[in-house]
């Protein structure tokens, strides 16, 4: 009777262990994977100047843009995962309809998703590549580009709103941006719409200038970052244009500006963004070429490396911006 018991009792500890040991792997399994989905990882590269067929110049790599863009597409698969990869504008140096659907050869090896925003460099004014002839090519090459407009949004996770604008002017002559009235409204309307999401916004002129140019700001700077203001939880902003790497924090607002991949410090930028209950942490990299033959000449051509390159904290940096339910 005793070894009976003890056999049943046996049996039944382990059947008890076996089932607890099954709900902990269950909870253990569903917090990690609320944790990844909390998570989200995407890769910045901006101003490419993609050319196939110009000599470099004073400050661009135009004969290496290929190769740059290749490494750098190389450096993105073999780093994943990624949710995404941001090309914010100037994908091209020449508005050339031929050149973007060269670049578009390069970017059909990225093993992740991928979208784009205009640059100035990527719009021509009196023909040539408009603004729809863009989203059209680049919608044939990946299909999360298919029936967009010029500018448009995504949420590419629940919890977070990606917002790509275009910044461009195309009525006349200029380096300058704007953002016109009707896209105004329609950024208000996706704010508003958004929340309790944490906001992406992708611009190709920067919002937040990483040094001063006249020349190449948005002319409506200041309503723009009035309106983005109204958001209050979190907002995160990518840009380019200014071929310059800054960090700026302002109260729940982050900004990150891109080097470009033709100019030294020849870099693209990988950002990991956690979200928890009343917080997200955002951990932004740089990283460079791996052809660094290509950028010491790069460094040799340019005029003002720092102002550039940056300094240690425009080039790495971990934020925390606060959030509300």
């Amino acid at each position: 009777m005793r070894r009976e018991k003890k056999k049943k009792e046996s049996f039944f500890t382990r059947f008890v262990n076996f089932v607890l040991t099954i709900v902990l792997a269950f909870l253990i399994g569903s917090q990690v994977c609320t944790a990844a989905n909390n998570n989200l990882r995407l890769a910045q590269v901006s101003d490419a100047h993609f050319s196939s067929f110009e000599e470099n110049t004073s400050y661009k790599m135009l004969k290496n843009s290929g190769e740059l863009l290749d490494d750098v597409i190389f450096q993105i698969n073999t780093s994943g995962p990624y949710d995404f990869v941001m090309f914010t504008g100037d994908l091209i140096n020449k508005p050339k309809e031929s050149e973007l659907e060269k670049f578009t050869e390069y970017t059909k090896k990225l093993t992740y998703p991928w979208y784009a925003i205009d640059g100035n460099h990527d719009i021509c004014i009196d023909g040539g590549l408009t603004k729809s002839r863009f989203v059209e090519i680049l919608g044939k090459h990946t299909n999360k580009m298919k029936n967009k407009n010029i500018y448009y949004a995504f949420t590419p996770k629940r919890g977070y709103r990606v917002i790509c604008l275009d910044s461009i002017i195309d009525y006349k002559i200029t380096t300058n941006g704007e953002i016109s009235a009707e896209q105004m409204q329609w950024l208000k309307e996706e704010l508003d719409s958004h929340q309790k999401d944490t906001v992406i916004i992708c611009s190709h002129v920067p919002v937040v200038e990483p040094y001063s140019s006249s020349s190449h700001k948005f002319v409506n700077e200041y309503d723009i970052r009035r309106l983005i203001k109204t958001h209050t939880n979190p907002v995160i902003i990518l840009q380019g244009h200014y071929h310059a790497a800054r960090l700026r924090q302002f109260d729940n607002i982050l900004v990150i500006s891109c080097p470009s991949l033709v100019t030294y410090p020849n870099a693209f930028r990988v950002i990991n963004i956690n979200t928890t209950k009343n917080k997200v942490k955002v951990d932004v990299f740089l990283k460079e070429t791996n052809l660094k033959e290509v950028q010491n000449h790069s460094k040799i051509r340019v005029m003002g490396t720092q102002l550039l390159a940056g300094e240690e904290n425009d080039r790495n940096g971990s934020f925390e911006l606060r959030r509300e339910e």
